[in-house]
């Protein structure tokens, strides 16, 4: 007798589904509700925080098997059905967005109030669930067409969220920036997803034969992948719209936006990549290539910036490209059949999704506070901030010690793998251009040092710069909670990165499909010495301070108070400190090629010269000198073709018959012109 059939478990599945019906409901009640009423905000936060738990315990469930859960269902359209599935590759992309979607929810209840918000607190609520639903979605969608409506969801989820201020003329433009962004990426997914389907002969995401496509083709499809994905993720030069957005919206919404909605168009690279044969090494380096540009170029910009939230949104791009680096070794490790590279590549890319979800989520939450606190972006205006508030100051850092890949804390272990990774295809024979890299990513960490140094010096120390930021105080703690939360585990995954090793493993033979037994285990062995190491320095940090503190204070009670030497100086004065623009100047010059900073320079003359100042702006290059130039010819071009749709029947007619001839000189052969033009 032959063993019986055993049913796939479907548990993760149906808590996924369940999390993910649940989160699009969330903002209904509150529809139903006056926007004075308190309950519409406290029930939307309710419902998150329940199906993220249940989102949260179906993504743990779905990384520890090795298999993948199909479900099946009727579809609308006729020939085609609704596929869904979780594997371990889907959970773990899936996960950030209920971990940073809980802890938003609780954050915007104090930043976000409805007697401080009255036209938009119960929109932005509504869209909040349905941008995380339909990211729920998009990592169970296994056919072309589900996926495909639920990426149009989460588009236009995010473009409300993003014009939530409809009164601000920066937002309605970014907004807009954003949807003409997003449908371009759409409009290659739908060629991508139409190719699959010819080839395929149905709708549904599977792997394709290697002999169902030519290896140009499969080039072509990738390309059309990575542009329609990679718009979504922000890689450069397809960036564009990301700074506006991420620093128009609620900053709640933009760590959504940042931490977990750019990870979707990972998402995609990573499953396309997955779903096309014949990869070659080309594929990984042009990838490998796209990151290493990103990482340097976005944090040079991030430097160059006056907003913090803007500054925030290019450091997204440079850890974007950090991502794309170790997706880059993994694919040039499946080219050459070398699974140890496989493994520290995606170790590394998906361990820094997760990183970057918690401290990129961290930070906007501190942002947020800052400018809850303050009501300006701006940091030319704020300063001193850490007096009034002593929290947000130090979660803040902890924070950037993260995203500046320093240890003890998580940002430091997933680029530990990618830098890794590089090394080791570096040092193989025949390989060695894939390590070209690894010196531009040592540049931007400390690129990224430089950032962060900026904007912690401005922001919090210092004496206060204007009115606001003096006025500035600490948030309440349904702001001050999530921030906590995301530290503690910014901490806890640099100290013990072990804890997350199967679900990795797991996760990257998922996407791969060839591991050998062993390998894997061997590659992530660095996880281990990197836990006993950041254990051993907390310990030592943690016995320094408990032997120095206690002398400092008591050095500090026997010191008698005296003013501190002025030089020369009777009042200290905020003119005199470092502005952000000046502090970063000696780095951004050297970029100047590429940033394009626009300066004002006063011309001061006499010897009673008018009160005058110095201003500069750095924006988007790409925006400012290649797509809106382009935007503006073509815009003329139309116009000046206007006179030729006056409404005149003879003109149509001619149009018509001009069109018939065209049609017909396009399916007759030139052969055939030849031989009957020679009479032969």
């Amino acid at each position: 007798m032959g063993s019986p059939v055993v049913p796939p478990d479907t548990t993760a599945l149906e808590l996924l589904v369940a999390a993910g019906c649940i989160l699009a409901a969330s903002g209904v009640p509150g529809l139903l509700l006056a926007w004075r009423s308190p309950w519409g905000p406290r029930i939307a936060t309710l419902m998150t925080v329940v199906a993220s738990l249940l989102g949260v315990a179906g993504s743990v469930l779905s990384m520890t098997t090795s298999h993948a859960s199909v479900v099946s269902l009727p579809s609308v359209i006729p020939g085609a059905r609704v596929l869904i599935a979780v594997d371990p590759l889907s959970g773990a992309f899936v996960l950030p967005a209920f971990v940073v979607g809980a802890l938003g929810s609780i954050y915007g209840l104090g930043y976000w109030r409805p007697a401080e918000n009255p036209g938009n607190g119960r929109r932005l609520r509504f869209c909040y669930g349905l941008l995380l639903a339909a990211i729920t979605f998009i990592t169970l969608a296994r056919d072309g067409v589900g996926f495909l409506v639920a990426w149009e969801v989460m588009a236009l989820a995010g473009f409300f969220l993003v014009t939530t201020d409809t009164r601000s003329r920066e937002a309605r433009r970014a907004g807009w920036l954003y949807l003409v962004f997003s449908h371009a990426g759409t409009l290659c997914l739908l060629g991508l997803f139409a190719a699959l389907t010819a080839a395929n002969g149905d709708f549904a995401l599977r792997p394709l034969a290697a002999t169902s496509i030519g290896s140009a083709q499969a080039t072509a499809l990738f390309t059309l992948a990575f542009v329609g994905f990679g718009i979504k993720a922000g890689a450069m030069p397809l960036h564009s719209w990301l700074p506006s957005a991420h620093a128009s919206a609620p900053s709640h919404v933009s760590a959504v936006m940042s931490g977990v909605m750019l990870k979707m168009g990972v998402y995609g690279i990573v499953r396309s990549a997955s779903i096309l044969p014949m990869a070659p090494p080309s594929w990984g380096a042009g990838v490998l290539l796209i990151g290493a540009c990103s990482t340097l170029l976005a944090i040079a910009f991030a430097l160059g910036q006056r907003d913090i939230k803007r500054v925030l949104a290019y450091s997204s791009i440079e850890n974007i490209g950090i991502i794309l680096l170790g997706l880059g070794v993994a694919m040039v490790g499946r080219s050459l059949g070398r699974p140890e590279w496989v493994m520290l590549g995606m170790a590394g890319c998906l361990l820094h999704v997760w990183n970057h979800a918690l401290f990129k989520a961290l930070l906007f939450f501190g942002a947020g506070s800052v400018v809850h606190a303050t009501g300006t972006r701006d940091l030319e205006r704020m300063g001193g901030l850490a007096r009034g508030m002593p929290a947000t100051a130090t979660l803040f850092l902890v924070g950037s010690l993260a995203i500046c890949g320093l240890p003890p804390f998580n940002g430091f272990v997933s680029e530990l793998f990618v830098y890794l990774g590089l090394v080791r295809a570096g040092v193989t024979p025949g390989s060695a251009w894939a390590a070209l890299p690894a010196p531009v990513l040592a540049a931007t960490g400390a690129l990224a040092v430089a950032c962060f140094v900026k904007v912690l010096g401005v922001v919090f120390l210092g004496t206060a710069r204007s009115s606001e930021a003096k006025a500035g105080h600490e948030s309440p703690p349904s702001m001050l909670v999530p921030m906590a939360v995301l530290g503690v585990a910014c901490a806890v995954l640099g100290v013990a990165p072990g804890l997350v090793a199967p679900a990795l493993e797991r996760a990257a033979e998922a996407w791969s499909g060839g591991l050998r037994p062993g390998q894997s285990l061997a590659a992530l062995a660095p996880l281990r010495w990197v836990s006993i190491a950041a254990l051993t320095l907390v310990v030592a940090v943690m016995a320094l301070g408990a032997a120095v503190i206690p002398v400092c204070l008591r050095a500090r009670r026997r010191q008698p108070s005296l003013p501190t030497w002025g030089c020369g100086y009777a009042a200290s004065s905020p003119r005199v400190q470092y502005t952000a623009s000046s502090f970063a100047q000696i780095i951004t010059s050297r970029f100047a090629w590429a940033l394009r900073t626009r300066t004002h320079t006063p011309l001061i003359e006499g010897f009673f010269p008018a009160s005058s100042s110095f201003r500069s702006a750095t924006g988007d290059s790409v925006l400012d000198r290649f797509l809106l130039p382009a935007a503006r010819r073509l815009k003329g071009t139309a116009t000046r073709a206007r006179v030729y749709h006056q409404g005149d029947l003879q003109q149509y007619v001619l149009y018509i018959v001009a069109a018939v001839i065209l049609l017909l000189l396009s399916n007759v052969r030139l052969e055939w012109v030849v031989t009957q033009l020679c009479g032969r």
